[in-house]
């Protein structure tokens, strides 16, 4: 790697020194990060993982957490110094990230590049990198809570990591659920006059309660009219989900009656759902009915049917 030389009118500017370590063993994972500024204040900072990570990762982790700081701190020139060759070598451009953990920590850091003027991110030796591996080794100690003089953070999952929201605010297309909407609140019926009079009746099982369809039900609650991102979604969750014992087709659909959902197509919908399952196919009963039709057998063991034939006396035999 070619060593860039400081310049001087940088320092002038201000700076700034990042040292970042990260590691993983076997008492947790964490990050030690330095961040000093071109008047000589130094800030310490541990940081500890809630979440398995390489040491890949973890280097990744730390880099990305002192340069958030640092954006936080609103610094616009900054030197960030690492020990680890992969990680300066991706971020300097070196390097392809070839695996997907590797790649997302890439984009993250390109992202943050933004926030700075100046950003450099250099490769040193692990003997000048000790303060910043001391703040590692603490942030992994078991003894972390009882420290009182360094800044300790804890980290419950990864950076780059997604959390998967649905949310059922947003407009929907047109579905099933459009028609008796349209009715029970604008008065608005469809221009044919047999669908329209098939929309009157089947509207007075329906009911319009603060925007929300709901259907009357014999034996249960008003149950709640669901939209077809909102179907799929219990179907999976209720079959497949945290509470989910991969039930069957039937007894799929009367679950979710039971639980408050209803849409037009939800029997068919739970049985669709059950033979497309991988685990449900896998795991079923295998059937023992024959390849081929089968022939009745009038005697399926010997001596289970007696004859009888009539016949002429039979000669005396000798003695």
């Amino acid at each position: 790697m070619e060593c860039m030389e400081e310049d001087p009118s940088e320092n002038e500017r201000g700076l700034w020194k990042l040292f970042v370590d990260g590691s993983s063993c076997l008492t947790g994972s964490g990050a030690g990060l330095v961040l000093t500024s071109p008047d000589g204040w130094t800030l310490e900072y541990a940081l500890r993982f809630g979440f398995k990570a390489t040491n890949n990762k973890a280097e990744w982790e730390a880099l990305i957490a002192g340069l958030t700081i640092a954006k936080h701190l609103e610094v616009q020139n900054i030197e960030a110094s690492s020990d680890s060759q992969l990680v300066v070598g991706l971020a300097n451009g070196e390097y392809e990230a070839r695996e997907e953990p590797m790649d997302k920590y890439l984009s993250h850091f390109q992202s943050l590049k933004s926030a700075f003027e100046v950003l450099r991110v250099l490769k040193v030796p692990r003997a000048e990198n000790t303060r910043a591996d001391q703040l590692l080794k603490l942030a992994t100690a078991e003894e972390l809570e009882k420290n009182k003089t360094v800044l300790v953070d804890y980290l419950d999952r990864p950076t780059i990591s997604e959390i998967d929201v649905m949310d059922i605010d947003l407009p929907q297309e047109p579905n099933w659920m459009t028609p008796f909407i349209n009715w029970l609140r604008n008065g608005i019926l469809p221009e044919d006059p047999a669908e329209a009079r098939k929309l009157v009746q089947r509207s007075n099982r329906f009911q319009l309660r603060d925007g929300i369809l709901y259907k009357r039900s014999f034996s249960f609650p008003w149950l709640r009219c669901s939209t077809p991102l909102e179907a799929s979604y219990a179907l999976r969750e209720v079959h497949e989900g945290v509470c989910g014992n991969h039930t069957g087709g039937r007894t799929l659909s009367h679950k979710l009656l039971r639980q408050g959902y209803y849409w037009l197509t939800l029997h068919q919908d739970a049985i669709d759902l059950v033979r497309k399952c991988d685990k449900c196919q896998r795991n079923a009963n295998i059937s023992r009915t024959p390849s081929q039709p089968l022939k009745s057998i009038m005697a399926p063991w010997p001596f289970t049917q007696w004859g009888i034939d009539f016949v002429r006396p039979l000669p005396v035999a000798p003695g």
